[in-house]
């Protein structure tokens, strides 16, 4: 039988979903039945190779149920014949932070090297498209070969290309055509030959026949043999035999061993892979279920940029469990099926919950470290700590003891800008009860605890027959409620019981924060407190704010206009428009004849918060959206729910950005809710901060597949375009309209189905046509973001900065030192500065403070490191040290290329 001329090599594997249409333990068990045949076949059958995804999660998910596995599996690793890693998952490039990506590379890599070997290959088969600056990543780990499926661009018509990321950094990368992952899945289907088990010899030659093509320059051809969660034939060994010398059986890692990673001749792509062309990219996962990408950057930032930073500077012990259980968290939820939010309504659950223990343990770490640094400062002062590795003046939230005007200084006694939120009362409760009930009463007492806050003083008078509670937020002297119990003894009658508290304000105050440092202020009279006034205050004047670097004026239809000192013009922010989406969790899907609300039928502005350091509006909009769809008759319901949408406008002083927050209770299904904003001027293109990256993209997406190629994409810390950026808590998908002179942010997509056969936007299914009732997102929904105009076509260092301000919130920590105990004065951590220059991690790693940067900027900077170290080292990703930086006073400077990711350890000798 003659095959083709080129070898083909045969690489069995199975793609292994954790979790999706079935929750993670229901798909564990078909791993573990999966995996005990491999691994039993492959030991009776040296011929065997298998090569587990390129994921370290299943290898672990596996041994965790069959621990007496390991040395069985270990061994089958270090002969080479099964391949394990890269990855700790196959995680989604767009939903997880870039740190997230590395960390997970750094656990997989490390992982598989316990096991014996890593396979040395970014297998990256099921992504949703593929992030700007992976190329970059995979060579600072060491890895020379990428290997990819959805993406790329029509342009590409060879099985390789070179993949260059926005630094200049090109790796070699092999395309898989004709199926992807599973593009030989189906060629030992049919039985070969009577008694010779050969595979198919159609199928082969038809294999050849249409792999050929993207080998122009000949070499073996690859057959991934595998599907989703399936196991390969058993005799498949006795199968390629029977083929002859033309196949052979090998892992990934076999075949590209041999394989030169030069890029010379190659043809380029440059940038992320999200193009249509040659295969579904599913872009709707962005939005689906808002909430899970809302979790993900909540404890990503946390983990990230607060926990682990405290740690490194500002903490003797020893946190790493807690802050290794966090990333481990974080990684497994980054898997392309978890954060995406398009597998089953239990896997979701399973998902948030995960998203939640992952932020949990961050906050735990951060409390862990706050609380022995605030045991050094006085009870009734505050702790403030600055993530940002610049200075920063900052608003925090503070409760203080207080009676009248309120006044707070630092450390060392610089006065500090107040605005009253909130004032507490004084009165908790003031009843009257039969002596009887007073043992009852005292059940209230938990501990030292009444009333949510802590008991200072009580008093009892039996002839007045009261019984008096003095409380507040925290006392430092001792109580013993059996003392009060006795004094109560002989009580009789009706008894006056009062909980009286200390008074308190809750305040907004302006603090000056070193470069992730720390700084504390303290609540004194006003009188002492001396002049602090606002350098331009906050103002509201009817239906505007203003800060004197924007103001922002509230139109009658509900939406905003915004203006500069410089004299630009920007209206129509903040429309809500609701539509019909008959989609599934992949694509969206719009009814054939859609009724889109735009207009509210009522507006009403109301006063929040009216300055100098804060002032707030709400807009209170009313509507009335389709209740649902029909996806038989493609139209929306013409039953009505009566739906009432918030925004709060919020200005800040010195924010150069208008803060929104959009909420309203979703009682409708199949439909999407999106936030429009009118561009200054008409865009060409968009610009959107995700990982490691601002990368540009077009108004069109190219087509070419089964799937409408929507120009809907995600951004993580900001979009822009057209002189406005919209800086952004979370992962948030956005699409530039109306010929460029629009942008739309979903808030929103509430569909039914984790994948319609039918859907308008995809050809294919995208995955078992289950419902998702959960999906729908009901219940109160909220987003925020930040409005900022800015000058230019390309978004600069301005609009870098305060997207690192609005994501990272000073922190605050309430001081419980002795009241005679003085304030701590501030003090710096490492300072990170440069123009473009974003710090994306700072950790203990290794007796070492390890800080990441990366050059978010098309020209060459250079980065400033001051702290109090005295050595200082570039690594890779994988910490194998580079250069040492020149160390003078504590500064060490670093110049970077546009783009490009640099990790540095700092060492105080």
């Amino acid at each position: 039988m003659r095959v083709a001329d080129s070898e083909i090599v045969v690489v069995p594997h199975t793609h292994w979903d954790r979790e999706w249409y079935l929750p993670f333990q229901r798909f564990r068990l078909r791993l573990v039945s999966l995996l005990d045949g491999v691994i039993d076949r492959m030991e009776a059958d040296p011929r065997w190779r298998f090569t587990l995804d390129g994921q370290m999660a299943a290898v672990d998910d596996y041994l965790e149920v069959r621990p007496e596995r390991r040395d069985r599996v270990a061994a089958l690793v270090r002969e080479g014949r099964l391949a394990v890693g890269p990855w700790q998952i196959l995680h989604d490039e767009f939903l997880s932070s870039g740190e997230n990506m590395i960390r997970n590379l750094e656990l997989g890599m490390r992982n598989a090297a316990e096991l014996g070997a890593v396979m040395m290959v970014g297998y990256l088969p099921d992504q949703f498209g593929h992030c700007a600056q992976m190329p970059q990543i995979l060579k600072l780990a060491g890895i020379e070969h990428a290997c990819v499926w959805r993406g790329v661009p029509g342009r590409i018509r060879t099985c390789a290309f070179a993949w260059q990321a926005p630094d200049g950094t090109a790796i070699r990368t092999r395309y898989l055509p004709e199926g992807g992952y599973g593009n030989a899945a189906s060629m030992f289907e049919e039985p070969g030959e009577p008694g010779g088990g050969a595979p198919a010899p159609g199928r082969v030659a038809g294999f050849a026949a249409a792999m050929g093509r993207w080998y122009p320059h000949g070499g073996p051809l690859l057959a991934m043999y595998g599907a989703d969660h399936t196991a390969p034939a058993a005799d498949l060994p006795d199968r390629i035999a029977a083929a002859g010398s033309a196949m052979r059986l090998d892992t990934l890692a076999g075949y590209f061993a041999g394989e030169d990673p030069s890029v010379d001749g190659l043809p380029r792509v440059r940038g992320e892979l999200r193009s249509h062309a040659r295969a579904n990219i599913l872009p709707g996962v962005i939005s689906a279920r808002v909430r899970l990408k809302q979790l993900m950057g909540r404890a990503e930032r946390l983990v990230e940029r607060y926990a682990e930073p405290l740690t490194a500077l500002w903490y003797a012990g020893d946190a790493r469990t807690f802050l290794d259980l966090a990333w481990r968290r974080l990684i497994e939820v980054s898997c392309h099926d978890s954060v995406t939010g398009c597998g089953c309504d239990e896997t979701a659950e399973q998902v948030a919950a995960h998203m939640a223990e992952a932020e949990q343990l961050g906050r735990a770490v951060c409390d862990l470290v706050t609380a022995e640094l605030a045991a050094s400062a006085p009870l009734g002062s505050h702790l403030v700590f600055n993530p940002t590795p610049a200075p920063r003046t900052g608003l925090v939230t503070l409760d203080i003891p207080c009676e009248g005007e309120p006044g707070l200084v630092t450390g060392d006694g610089r006065p500090v800008p107040v605005q009253t939120l909130e004032i507490a009362p004084t009165v908790l409760d003031d009843a009257v009860h039969p002596a009887s009930e007073l043992p009852v009463l005292l059940e209230r007492v938990y501990g030292r605890v009444l009333f949510g806050q802590e008991i200072r003083d009580w008093a009892v008078s039996h002839r007045d027959r009261a019984l008096t509670f003095h409380v507040t937020s925290r006392a430092d002297v001792p109580f013993d409620i059996g003392a009060v119990r006795e004094a109560l003894r002989d009580a009789e009658g009706e008894w006056r019981v009062r909980i009286l508290a200390d008074p308190r304000r809750t305040v907004a105050a302006l603090v000056d924060v070193p470069p992730l440092g720390l700084t504390s202020v303290r609540p004194v009279p006003a009188a002492r407190a001396g002049n602090a006034p606002v350098t331009v205050p906050v103002t509201v004047d009817g239906n505007a704010l203003d800060n004197g670097l924007l103001r922002a004026d509230v139109h009658a239809d509900g939406s905003l206009g915004l203006r500069t000192p410089s004299g630009r013009v920007v209206e129509g922010v903040g429309r809500i428009v609701d539509d019909g989406d008959l989609g599934d969790s992949y694509n969206y899907a719009p009814p054939a004849h859609d009724r889109i609300v735009g207009d509210p039928l009522t507006v009403d502005v109301r006063p929040v918060r009216a300055g100098p350091l804060v002032a707030v509006l709400d807009i209170v909009r009313t509507y009335r959206w389709p209740a649902s769809g029909d996806l038989e008759t493609g139209t929306r319901s013409d039953d009505e729910e009566h739906v009432t949408v918030t925004t709060r406008a919020e200005l800040r002083a010195g924010e150069p950005f208008l803060r929104l927050r959009v909420t309203f209770d979703n009682r409708c299904d199949d439909h999407r809710v999106r936030l429009h904003l009118s561009l200054p001027r008409r865009a060409g293109s968009s610009f959107a901060e995700g990982q490691f990256a601002i990368v540009e993209r077009g108004l069109r997406a190219e087509g070419g597949f089964g799937e409408r190629p929507v120009p809907a994409y995600p951004a993580s810390g900001f979009v822009a375009a057209g002189g406005l950026a919209v800086l952004l808590e979370h992962v948030t998908e956005y699409e530039i309209s109306g010929s460029g002179q629009e942008m739309a942010l979903t808030l929103l997509r509430a569909v039914g189905h984790l994948s319609r056969d039918r859907n308008t936007y995809r050809d294919q299914p995208a995955g078992p046509q289950l419902a998702t009732p959960a999906a729908q997102c009901r219940g109160e929904r909220a987003v925020g973001m930040a409005i900022m105009p800015y000058d230019g076509g390309r978004p600069g260092t301005e609009v870098l900065r305060a997207a690192e301000a609005y994501r990272h919130d000073l922190l605050t920590a309430a001081g419980y030192g002795h009241a005679s105990v003085p304030a701590p004065a501030s003090r710096e951590g490492v300072a990170i500065t440069g123009d473009g220059v974003v710090m994306t991690s700072l950790r203990p790693r290794d007796g070492w403070i390890e800080t990441r940067m990366v050059a978010e900027c098309a020209e060459p900077t250079t980065a400033v490191l001051r702290g109090g170290f005295t050595e200082a080292v570039r690594v890779d990703l994988r910490g194998r040290p580079g250069a040492r930086l020149d160390v003078h006073a504590g500064t060490a400077t670093l110049a970077l290329r546009p783009w490009e990711i640099a990790t540095v350890r700092l060492r105080a000798s």
